[in-house]
């Protein structure tokens, strides 16, 4: 097994989903965060993600107990072969880890950063030599979630990419290879722009808040769990293809387009939204929704397993 001791820096929800992740793989993992109820808050999350995973056929080869908790990063990632960061977004706080885990950091190591803001170029100045740094960034939860963002640079090392890659697809996960810096990286930006436009029918009056996400759930969010809209399209205009498809709908999207909203997101509308979500909610606490959240998502999951 390629990378099998790895290390988990930062226990909050992301870094506590990666390293149950790491440990149904089969891997042992080294876990550091200095907050003082940082073991319970990691193996109660690998405890109740277990299930889940197990669902998935995830955990086969997995022990939730071969993780062990480090008072210090350099510690944690002492021997490591893979590590995960997913500390919070701030570049002090991320720069200030590096510089310390560099030294004891393996010459063959691979450190990918989970983070979703910052960008590769901006977080590699906490190193002296980032080459063994990559962007691993992931979608909450990463043990449920298959997709990984993964991009390197003129200072990455050549072969880090792809041992990542090959990391990440020893664990389950799917990877896209990010191949230029912009804020947010693809799937956040595709996300922003969706989000976008959902608020703009809100405050437009066009639909409520529930009707816009049942809008999104019922329709082509469906389509797109199987496929991206491009190849949607492609398959939309039967044999002519994309080419048809642009042909027949350039006129309708231009119009589309050009009426998009153009908003921000200021307290007012932020209030108007929170009032339209609660009303959605129905009463549910926020562990009840994401249960079931999560119950969705491990169904589509196994329904497409054998699809993909």
């Amino acid at each position: 097994m390629e990378f099998s001791h790895t290390a988990s820096l930062g226990g909050g929800v992301i870094g506590a989903s990666w390293t149950a992740l790491f440990l149904a793989s089969g891997r042992s993992v080294a876990v550091f965060d200095p907050a003082p109820d940082s073991e319970k808050r990691v193996r109660d999350y690998v405890e109740m993600a277990w299930p889940t995973m197990t669902e998935l056929g995830l955990t086969k080869n997995g022990n939730p107990e071969a993780v062990s908790f480090h008072s210090s990063a350099p510690e944690a990632v002492d021997g490591a072969g893979f590590v995960q960061e997913s500390v919070p977004e701030r570049l002090p706080v991320k720069h200030a880890l590096f510089a310390e885990i560099e030294p004891v950091l393996g010459a063959d190591a691979v450190l990918a950063s989970s983070a979703s803001g910052l960008t590769l170029g901006q977080m590699q100045g906490g190193w002296t030599d980032p080459s063994r740094m990559v962007l691993g960034h992931p979608f909450n939860p990463p043990h449920l979630i298959p997709l990984v963002e993964v991009m390197g640079n003129d200072k990455t090392a050549p072969g880090v990419v792809d041992a990542a890659e090959r990391f990440y697809a020893s664990v389950g996960k799917t990877t896209i290879r990010v191949n230029k810096e912009v804020p947010g990286h693809v799937a956040n930006r595709l996300q922003a722009a969706v989000w976008r436009e959902a608020i703009n029918l809100v405050i437009q009056g066009v639909a409520s808040v529930e009707d816009v996400d049942k809008a999104m759930w019922a329709g082509p969010g469906l389509r797109w769990a199987a496929m991206g809209p491009t190849m949607l399209f492609n398959l939309g205009a039967g044999e002519g293809g994309l080419q048809a498809f642009c042909d027949h709908f350039t006129d309708t999207f231009n119009g589309w387009w050009d009426d998009l909203g153009q908003i921000h997101l200021t307290p007012d509308i932020a209030a108007q939204l929170i009032d339209g979500v609660n009303h959605e909610a129905g009463g549910q606490t926020q562990a009840e929704l994401s249960a079931r959240r999560d119950a969705l998502i491990t169904a589509m999951q196994k329904a497409t397993a054998e699809l993909r």
